[in-house]
């Protein structure tokens, strides 16, 4: 029984193989006279004309498959933010009531990085490093530095010359 579902399923490949050459050869016939059958001599000006038709009319361009048609594009609107004195102001406003800068960011209509701008130029921008606390200096330090300072100092200064013995002529 499956032997000769086997026989029948490879006679219906040999078929199947049969037709696909008959329509590949028929095929073949039919588009090699199809430029004659819409008028064109050769088949260079069919090839431009179908082209034209389809949507490629610049000659020799060919787009590759399943990309889109190129369309012009539209002029560019102005995205970025004017940032205007009442801008600034409202800015300053919020961020002194206490706002973070999101928060101000999203209330005026503005980026992050303006708002940041606006508080640093303003000075509301508070410093991210502490400012270092002076240690009072030990006295036993304090000695040590000022040795170490005093030779340095007393090279620097030029020493003077004694003056000259007075002879008195008696």
């Amino acid at each position: 029984m499956i032997t000769s579902k086997i026989k029948q399923l490879d006679a219906v490949r040999a078929k199947l193989a049969h037709l696909e050459k008959t329509v590949e050869i028929e095929l073949r016939q039919e588009l090699s006279v199809l430029h004659k059958k819409y008028g064109f001599p050769d088949l260079e000006p069919f090839f431009k004309a179908v082209r034209a038709a389809v949507g490629g009319g610049i000659e020799g361009a060919r787009r590759k498959p399943g990309r889109p048609k190129k369309t012009a594009a539209a002029p560019k609107t102005r995205k970025r933010a004017k940032i205007t004195a009442a801008i600034r102001a409202r800015v300053k406003k919020l961020v002194k009531a206490g706002k973070s800068g999101s928060q101000v960011a999203k209330a005026v209509g503005i980026s992050l990085p303006s708002v940041q701008n606006i508080k640093k130029a303003a000075g509301l921008v508070k410093s991210r490093k502490p400012e270092a606390k002076k240690k009072p200096v030990k006295k036993k330090v304090a000695k040590k530095l000022a040795a170490k300072k005093a030779p340095a100092q007393a090279s620097l200064v030029p020493t003077a010359a004694p003056p000259p013995a007075v002879v008195t002529g008696e």
